[in-house]
């Protein structure tokens, strides 16, 4: 069967290759579903139709509403006139998951179905109840830095880095990340366009999409509310989560503030940064950090055009950070997890790496220099669990420096490579 209208109007004729791709495609090789969510505009369906690796299967897209009607009424019949298949906003058809799981269960085949779609409480719930053991999930976050700047054929500096602590990495081509990459972010449409069209864009996306999907899994009565919620939270990004504090600067109900939160995770939005309880810490905060998903985004809804004294400049960064290591461990490892940790006394790490063997902390420094100041909580973190492998600086010059007792300060824009 021929592609669909939406998978030729996802055709482009410049691609920005996604590394998460190749994790997409390694999963297809093991299991009959394959789920990627992520937030609208993200580059899913982009990807879906454009990479190598995945453009030759069969596309549908369940926002054509002659597809989503023969899902919902006969979905066995249509499933049966495809080969593999892939298909997009698939939370839209409830039907549709019972007939994936009839597919599979008549034959469990690797690469029956690639799903993807971009609210996940239905795509979880249909799959809990329909799919159970038979899907995995992968997320997919903004264009990374390695991305945008085509240096994705080299393997992560991240993933060499744990495999070598101590080895002293080569800095070609790394150059620090400026103020204008962090502002505009990693969404394809804005990472893509001018200055002013990425700002058309993200107005349009804020009013047609955050508030049409809205309006798609619950019923808003306060889209006003809604909408200050998000931009209460924009301007708190990469900072320690108070919901009491937003309801009460958003004039609502913490009850109602806890809701929309859920709704805005839901559309992938914004996430939260869980604290680390490995080791032997034994007394640490509990209440998570809250990101916006994407920095262009966060500065656009919290009116930050320029970072050069901008007070929100160091949570920003952090966010970015944040945004691409996500996107980097996503696309490589299924067994990686980020946290952040803070002490009793105060002390913090911006970033815990870890798996069931492993452990990496990271500092974000958003200047081009950093004092032994900035080393406190490295050194707190690596006290209390020895077993970590190094501690990083993260700042933003041009030096790998190791400063002993297992920290070395490294480039920003060589973490981030």
């Amino acid at each position: 069967m021929d592609q669909s209208i939406q998978a030729r109007a996802h055709l482009v004729s410049r691609y920005l290759p996604r590394e998460i791709s190749g994790q997409v495609e390694m999963l297809l090789r093991n299991s009959p579903v394959v789920i990627v969510t992520g937030m609208r505009q993200v580059g899913k369906s982009t990807m879906l139709v454009n990479d190598p690796l995945l453009k030759d299967r069969e596309y549908i897209s369940l926002d054509d509403l002659a597809l989503l009607e023969a899902s919902n009424e006969n979905p066995d019949s249509m499933l049966r006139s495809y080969g593999p298949l892939t298909i997009d906003e698939a939370q839209r058809s409830d039907a549709l998951f019972l007939a994936i799981k009839r597919s599979v269960d008549r034959k469990r085949e690797a690469g029956r179905f690639l799903l993807s779609g971009s609210a996940s409480f239905e795509l979880r719930k249909s799959v809990s109840e329909s799919l159970a053991g038979r899907a995995v999930y992968l997320r997919m976050m903004p264009l990374t830095r390695r991305e945008t700047l085509g240096g994705t054929k080299r393997k992560p500096f991240l993933l060499r880095f744990m495999e070598s602590p101590g080895k002293r990495m080569r800095m070609d081509d790394i150059k620090p990340v400026s103020n204008k990459e962090i502002v505009a972010g990693g969404m394809p449409p804005v990472v893509l366009a001018s200055e002013e069209e990425a700002q058309v864009w993200l107005m349009g996306y804020e009013q047609n999409y955050v508030e049409r999907d809205i309006r798609y899994i619950s019923r808003v009565d306060n889209i006003v509310g809604f909408r200050n919620v998000l931009r209460l939270l924009a301007a708190r990004t990469g900072q320690i989560l108070n919901v009491s504090q937003v309801a009460r600067d958003a004039a609502l109900p913490v009850k109602t503030t806890f809701r929309y939160l859920g709704w805005l995770e839901n559309l992938f939005l914004v996430y939260r940064l869980q604290t680390y309880h490995g080791g032997r810490t034994k007394r640490v905060r509990k209440a998570p950090k809250i990101f916006v998903s994407d920095t262009g985004l966060a500065c656009h809804l919290s009116g930050c055009t320029d970072l050069a004294g901008d007070p929100m400049r160091g949570h920003i960064v952090e966010s970015y950070v944040a945004q691409n290591l996500l996107g980097i461990l996503n696309s490589h490892t299924l067994a990686w997890n980020l946290y952040y940790w803070r002490n009793d006394t105060g002390l913090e790490v911006d970033f815990v790496i870890e798996n069931k063997r492993e452990t990496l902390a990271i500092e974000v420094k958003a200047g081009e220099s950093w004092s032994k100041r900035d080393l406190k909580g490295l050194r707190a973190f690596l006290s209390a669990v020895p077993g970590c492998k190094a501690g990083i600086l993260a700042y933003n010059g041009t030096e790998m420096i190791n400063l002993g007792d297992r920290i070395w300060a490294v480039p920003m824009g060589l973490l981030l490579s």
